[in-house]
Parts: structure tokens; C-alpha cells; sequence
């Protein structure tokens, strides 16, 4: 009986054993962040999301103690920089500052050749803002509202063209919403990217757009844009007199997201770190301003938040294309 009980022993001793190494090691692990933080954008530098970035590190570097340096890896549709996150060690010092576009659309795009799964490789820590989204047009449109429009669109049906910053965007995706709900046939005319889009779409060579005010808000206000209607509530905040373009197609809506994310597998308290960053930038004042000088809503939302956000995103845009017949490029 001795024996026997000897050799039930040696497991339960290899057991503890093991057990006081993990200990030992999870020890030894200094706490986050223990080094300076690269946040990776996927686009390039001076547009809106760029700057909510540069305001997101500088508020993220005093709130973690670390230096939070912004490295702007453009290409693939921000897919570069978030293969370098998913690829990156999970410890909270390399994170995504992510988009709606590279976290929910690209997933759903059929023939998109990805990298990485987003979905699965990459998680949400927090939003920081919504971009809101109107419809505009040149100064010297002959559209005056929505309705005037959409009576012009089912006029001149394959006549009527409306300008994005590329396939799959959500500008894109906004449109054809709007002509899904309506049942019209509009005419699609892809850029490479907004400020390519913009000169025709000022001048009227190309006839509206459903896009972002982060991106529009200046030519709006001078004039070089008219305002036609508002795909997002929040855009009340900017131009309270405008009409929702719900009120022509109901249960319109579109805006754009943008929040950080991070390899998935990060550890609880890491994540709590992060959000706690991002929403200390979302209540500091200065930051506050300068998004709202941008026209972005600041907006905070917790990680599981954003997760479900992104979720009924994917849901959406997945409806979307498939009645669009959208593919990559």
C-alpha cells in the first residue's frame, strides 16, 4: 500500500510542479506596457482618420505612461497595417487604429484576397468617434433636396451618377443602399480615394454623394458643396436644419467607425488598459474639439460594444452587396 501510494504521488507532484512554473513565469512577465506602443493606421498621413489617430496616441501615451507611436502602413485597403497587428506578438504593444471599412466590408467582399481573417484575427478594444455621413452636391446642382433627387433618378434611370472612393467602400455600400430601398438605378463612378473624387464631384461632372462630413465638412461650409440630407442623427450635431435622408427612404442609415484593435488573444487586462485610453480621449476637451472641428462625433464604445457593432456591420453590408452583386476589385 505504500508503494502504490508513492506512484499516485508522482503525477500529482509533476502537476504542482508544472503549475509553480506557469506561476513563476506569468511572474516574471513585466506588467503592460513595459515599452512604447506602435500604433499602426492603414492609410496614409492628413486625412481625418489620421489626425483622430495622432490625438488618440497623444491622449493613449500620458493615460499608459508609454510612448504611443502612429506608423501610417497604407496599402491593400488598410490590410497591410492589419497584418501587421494580427501578426504581432499579443501583449497590447502593437495595436490597429481600425476603420469600418478593414474591420467589417473587406470580410464580406466576394473575391477579396486576404491576408488575415479580421474577423477572427484581430479584436475590438474601443471606438473613439463616428463619422457621420451626408448626401452633397456641387454648388451649381440643379438638385435642391433629397426628393428632388431621387424624382431625377427615377426619371433618368442609369443616368444619374454618384461618386466614392473606390469599390466596397462605405460611401459605395451607402449608395446602393439607398438605391436598394428606393428601387433606383444610379450610375456608380469609383475614385482612388475622396480627394480624388472630389474635383468632379464640386464641378457636377459627376452628380452626388453619400459620404463622410470628416472628409467634406470644409467644402460644405464654403460653399463648394451643398448638404442635402443626413444618413446619421449625430449629424444634427453640425447642420441641425438638414433633413435625414430617412425621411425620403426609411430606415436609412450609415456612418463610419473608427477605434482601435488589437491581435486576438490579448489579455483581459490589457484590453481594460486600452479602453480606459481610449476613453480618456474621448472625455479630454481638446481632443473633443478638434474632432468636432473635423466634423467626428467623439463616441466611445467598450470593446464588447464595438464587437457588436462590428458584427451588425458585417450583417448589413453583407445584404448589401450580395444584392448589389459587389466584388472586389
Amino acid at each position: 500500500m505504500h508503494g502504490r501510494r508513492m506512484i499516485l504521488a508522482l503525477p500529482l507532484i509533476g502537476l504542482v510542479a508544472g503549475a509553480l512554473a506557469l506561476v513563476s513565469a506569468t511572474a516574471q512577465q513585466p506588467p503592460f506596457p513595459n515599452k512604447s506602443i506602435r500604433m499602426l493606421f492603414g492609410f496614409a498621413a492628413g486625412g481625418s482618420g489620421d489626425l483622430a489617430a495622432r490625438l488618440l496616441a497623444e491622449v493613449a501615451t500620458r493615460t499608459l505612461g508609454q510612448q504611443v507611436i502612429v506608423e501610417n502602413r497604407t496599402g491593400a485597403n488598410g490590410m497591410i497595417a492589419a497584418e501587421g497587428v494580427a501578426r504581432s506578438a499579443p501583449d497590447g504593444h502593437t495595436v490597429l487604429f481600425c476603420t469600418t471599412g478593414n474591420m467589417t466590408i473587406i470580410t464580406e467582399l466576394p473575391g477579396a484576397s486576404l491576408p488575415i481573417n479580421p474577423a477572427t484575427e484581430l479584436m475590438p478594444l474601443g471606438q473613439l468617434l463616428r463619422s457621420t455621413f451626408g448626401l452633397v452636391v456641387g454648388k451649381d446642382s440643379p438638385y435642391k433636396s433629397v426628393p428632388e433627387l431621387i424624382a431625377a433618378a427615377r426619371a433618368k434611370p442609369g443616368q444619374i451618377t454618384f461618386a466614392t472612393p473606390g469599390i466596397g467602400s462605405v460611401q459605395h455600400l451607402s449608395s446602393e443602399l439607398l438605391a436598394q430601398k428606393l428601387g433606383l438605378k444610379l450610375v456608380h463612378v469609383p475614385y482612388r480615394g475622396s480627394a480624388a473624387a472630389m474635383p468632379d464631384l464640386t464641378s457636377g461632372r459627376t452628380d452626388f454623394s453619400i459620404t463622410n462630413l470628416g472628409d467634406t465638412v470644409t467644402q460644405i461650409r464654403s460653399g463648394a458643396l451643398r448638404l442635402l440630407g443626413l444618413g446619421d442623427p449625430l449629424g444634427k450635431r453640425f447642420f441641425p436644419d438638414t433633413p435625414m435622408i430617412a425621411e425620403v427612404a426609411p430606415g436609412f442609415e450609415t456612418y463610419a467607425w473608427f477605434g482601435l484593435c488589437g491581435p486576438t488573444g490579448l489579455p483581459p487586462d490589457v484590453v481594460r488598459r486600452w479602453e480606459q485610453a481610449v476613453k480618456a480621449a474621448v472625455e479630454d476637451p481638446h481632443v473633443i474639439q478638434r474632432l468636432l472641428d473635423f466634423g467626428l462625433v467623439p463616441a466611445f464604445a467598450d470593446s464588447a460594444a464595438l464587437g457588436r457593432t462590428m458584427d451588425e456591420n458585417r450583417r448589413n453590408y453583407r445584404e448589401v452587396i450580395r444584392a448589389a452583386g459587389i466584388k472586389a476589385e
